[in-house]
């Protein structure tokens, strides 16, 4: 079985929230001051998200990417990513961190049978980082990174690219592809709490890429399906390689494949659109026919496209932690 939208696109990936909590505070994401907080009543438990999670690869999902705010701050997730990982129709579980908690948790989530790992890491440099995420420090992270190297996860680095905020960082976030087997994806700013001059903060994916060319030879990848909008890129003779993700510049909707499901259980089929179908009236019933139904709702309300340019943002500013990225 599978999931067609109205535009013949495959749906078979599901992002999945599980909490809208976050151990950081960062600028592009949530507000200063955080967000306020949903109760424990609020937010789906672990049997009604794993019931999410099954009836969706029924349907043809066949890959879940576990997100946050910050999953790994929920306690029981552990035991959750075990449970998922048995689904029979899953082919791929990952899981998106800051990588804060990973020096303690890294061997854990392998056990559990996550199969890669994306650490959101936008400065290589502390005071960078100190202000881009409000909290947090810098060495927990890389000591993250390295505890996942040693448990056997493949890494994917995803950092947002911030004119005169990060930006004379791009080449050190490359230098770490030279001799390391990792992906480190660049992407462009989104107005995503649509804040005043929010288009200064904007870098073009072609930008970043000129600002590499001028140092490293690289060549195109076959992005395959493992990389889902990124278009990837190897400088010559490093080992590991970088990318690209564009969704101003370059939106890549005409292969989106993916919805979300935030952590009260609201679904979406588009980051930017308003088309927010609830979840837990179908998951109040016994068994998973609405639910079903509800899923198949929601593919066919899919836009062709999302209407977010450099120039303006027309949609309703939301916090991204609140989404699941």
């Amino acid at each position: 079985m599978s999931l067609i939208d109205l535009f013949g696109r495959r749906i078979n990936y599901l992002r999945l929230s599980v909490t809208d909590r976050c151990n950081l505070r960062c600028s592009y994401c949530m507000p200063s001051q955080g967000v306020i907080k949903k109760g424990h009543c609020e937010i789906l438990r672990f049997e009604e998200l794993y019931r999410i999670a099954a009836t969706a690869t029924k349907l043809g999902v066949d890959k879940i990417r576990i997100t946050g705010g910050e999953p790994l701050v929920r306690k029981g997730i552990l035991d959750f990513l075990h449970r998922l990982s048995a689904l029979p129709q899953l082919k791929e579980l990952v899981l998106t961190t800051n990588g804060i908690l990973l020096p303690e948790l890294a061997q854990d989530l392998a056990d559990a049978g996550v199969q890669r790992l994306n650490i959101s890491l936008d400065s290589l440099e502390a005071d960078t980082f100190a202000r881009i995420t409000r909290r947090g420090a810098l060495s927990s992270v890389l000591a993250g990174i390295d505890a996942a190297a040693r448990a056997g996860l493949p890494l994917k680095i995803n950092t947002v690219v911030m004119r005169g905020v990060n930006d004379h960082e791009i080449l050190d976030f490359i230098r770490l592809t030279l001799k390391q087997k990792l992906s480190v994806r660049f992407i462009e700013y989104m107005p995503v709490i649509k804040e005043k001059g929010w288009q200064s903060l904007v870098m073009t994916g072609e930008e970043i890429l000129k600002k590499i060319r001028r140092i490293h030879a690289f060549d195109p990848l076959d992005s395959g399906r493992g990389c889902g909008p990124a278009q990837m890129f190897r400088v010559r003779g490093s080992r590991g390689s970088f990318g690209l993700i564009t969704p101003l510049s370059g939106h890549f909707c005409a292969h989106c494949n993916r919805i979300r499901v935030a952590s009260d259980g609201h679904a979406s089929s588009c980051l930017f659109g308003d088309n927010r179908i609830d979840l837990r009236p179908a998951l109040s019933e016994p068994d998973d026919v609405t639910l079903r139904a509800t899923f198949n709702a929601l593919i066919k309300e899919k836009p062709e496209r999302h209407h977010l340019s450099t120039l303006e943002a027309p949609h309703e500013p939301f916090v991204m932690a609140n989404i699941g990225g």
